[in-house]
């Protein structure tokens, strides 16, 4: 017997620039936003019937009238949203709505941060995910390609040898990460997202500055438990973390010591370390 499994739809990569005209002081919102669909389609598959089929240059199309009316604040609103919009097809079970927002500053100038010119940021990208279905909406926010860097404070010793294995142990590394971390909250009723979101950030940071590292994975700790101590209503915190090694370089050939200043960044192959910090019980 064949049967059809599994299956979903939707449109990918839809792009969204908007501009919030407050009087000469404007503000840009970038956005690319997935939509994915589950539900009854397994017509479509199984004998070429499309009557169930939204078609996704619609998925396109709504993401772009909405943002004019619903884009007034947090992306986590804005996907809400959409995925609600998109569930009240009925034969659809569930809607999956993913939003990554690119962050552009004011550019400076020597009058101060203009109103109308901005520089495009590469410093972390926002994202949000909500999954809306008749059990309610799982929402899930977060962080990623944020690269942060200890210079002191970070160790890595203690751990097995075999006759593989030439890395040295150190009590004085230098330890760089692309941090990608996502949150999920529990009851997000009256939850001020953008607040949310700046705390958690700064969480994370004041916890991966102020502790010592004897490990990536014990970073990934003491920065889960930051957040979870700090926001009662996020459940977990999933960290993905790959080690950007900086190797010290040996300058003896040349006749110099190298007192842990010159290095040699490299970004392939890197330790990949991923974690999820949660609540229990």
């Amino acid at each position: 017997m064949i049967e059809l499994g599994p299956n979903r739809y939707g449109k990918a990569a839809i792009r969204l620039v908007k501009v919030v005209r407050d009087g000469p002081r404007h503000t840009v919102r970038d956005l690319t936003v997935d939509i994915v669909l589950e539900g009854d389609f397994a017509a479509a598959h199984t004998e070429g019937d499309n009557a169930h089929v939204v078609a996704t240059d619609t998925m396109k199309n709504t993401v772009h009238a909405f943002a004019s009316e619903h884009l007034t604040g947090s992306i986590e609103r804005f996907g809400h949203v959409l995925a609600r919009h998109f569930l009240d097809f009925e034969q659809v079970a569930r809607a999956t709505v993913a939003i990554a927002e690119h962050r552009w500053v004011r550019m400076p100038t020597a009058s101060g941060a203009a109103d109308d010119a901005f520089l495009r940021s590469g410093d972390f990208t926002r994202t949000t995910r909500i999954q809306a279905s008749a059990d309610g909406d799982v929402v899930e926010s977060g962080i990623r390609d944020l690269v942060v860097m200890k210079t002191a404070g970070s160790a890595f010793a203690g751990f097995p040898r075999d006759r593989y294995t030439t890395l040295p142990e150190t009590e004085d590394r230098l330890m760089a990460t692309r941090l990608t971390a996502v949150w999920r909250y529990g009851d997000t009723g009256g939850v001020d997202f953008d607040a949310a979101f700046d705390s958690i950030g700064e969480a994370l940071l004041d916890a991966f500055a102020e502790h010592h590292s004897p490990s990536v994975q014990a970073s990934a700790w003491i920065m889960g438990r930051a957040v979870l101590d700090l926001r009662p209503e996020v459940e977990e915190v999933r960290f993905s973390m790959p080690n950007l090694h900086h190797w010290l370089v040996d300058l003896s050939p040349f006749g110099q010591a190298n007192r842990n200043e010159v290095f040699t960044p490299t970004t392939e192959p890197h330790g990949l370390i991923e974690a999820t910090v949660r609540r229990g019980g």
